[in-house]
């Protein structure tokens, strides 16, 4: 793909999931890589497969050390770190607060560092791993949920402020992927996500994809389309339906109506 040959890019969370899958198709296609993930092991592990160089470190302060690792600007920058953080208001304040942190802030941090140099030039790619669950929501899952709108909110407003400037943006919004993260969703990952779930591999193929067709939403689950088309015909329809979903959660749980708060650190 000639626009992502010899170009400079940053995936994080990139240890292993979506991240490494990223990672791996950019230097595939030529690109030279720069794997960030708070493992340093495992973003070295990632690197090592690839050819590409291992940052290890907070995805929200990584900008400033990619480029000295490149020697030079960033020309793609995927923003994939992500944090899974189940419960409802019950989670923690230290758990919602992380899911904004890593789900959101970090994504504002980095386009602070890179618009700067990508408005000067005229050119930049900042691609985002949100989630189905920011197009749509997800049972059990409160702070995932509010905050993948936030990190969707966040890319749709770069695309529509700097697309006349050169500024590429796309929001990947997958459904399950069979990573760490999935399986850490419990029986609500079980319900509804596990049954349609796709392979890292696949979602940097969607992205591809869009890429190649200049399009900002990247669904690895072209269904999710329908879902986001019927939430907005009909809020009250679309509610009942999920409530649905949440009942039968309950029924699996034993009737419990709480969500279980939990906290992973990983590709989103």
């Amino acid at each position: 793909m000639e626009a992502v040959r010899d170009k400079t890019v940053v995936v994080t969370g990139a240890g292993g999931g979506i991240g490494a899958a990223l990672a791996r198709r950019f230097a595939a296609e030529g690109a030279r890589v720069v794997v960030n993930d708070l493992d340093e092991a495992k973003a070295a592990k990632t690197a090592g497969e690839i050819g590409a160089i291992a940052v290890a470190g907070d995805a929200s302060a990584v900008v400033p050390a990619a480029r000295a690792a490149l020697g030079g600007g960033i020309d793609i920058f995927c923003a994939n770190a992500g944090v899974g953080t189940g419960g409802g208001p019950e989670a923690s304040e230290e758990d919602w607060t992380l899911a904004w942190d890593v789900n959101v802030m970090a994504h504002v941090r980095a386009a602070r560092e890179l618009l700067p140099e990508w408005l000067e030039r005229g050119s930049g790619r900042f691609i985002s791993t949100v989630s189905a669950a920011g197009l749509l929501t997800m049972v059990a899952a409160a702070p995932y949920s509010v905050t993948k709108h936030g990190a969707y909110a966040f890319a749709e407003w770069l695309s529509l402020t700097y697309r006349h400037r050169g500024i590429d943006v796309h929001a990947i919004c997958p459904q399950g992927v069979r990573t760490d993260m999935l399986a850490a969703t419990g029986a609500a990952g079980d319900l509804v996500l596990t049954p349609t779930a796709v392979e890292p591999e696949d979602v940097a193929d969607a992205l591809f994809t869009a890429m190649a067709e200049g399009r900002f939403l990247v669904l690895p689950h072209p269904e999710v389309a329908d879902y986001y088309t019927a939430r907005a015909a009909d809020p009250d329809r679309w509610l009942g339906g999920m409530n649905h979903l949440q009942r039968k959660l309950e029924q699996a749980e034993g009737g419990r109506s709480w969500g279980h708060p939990h906290g992973q650190r990983s590709a989103g």
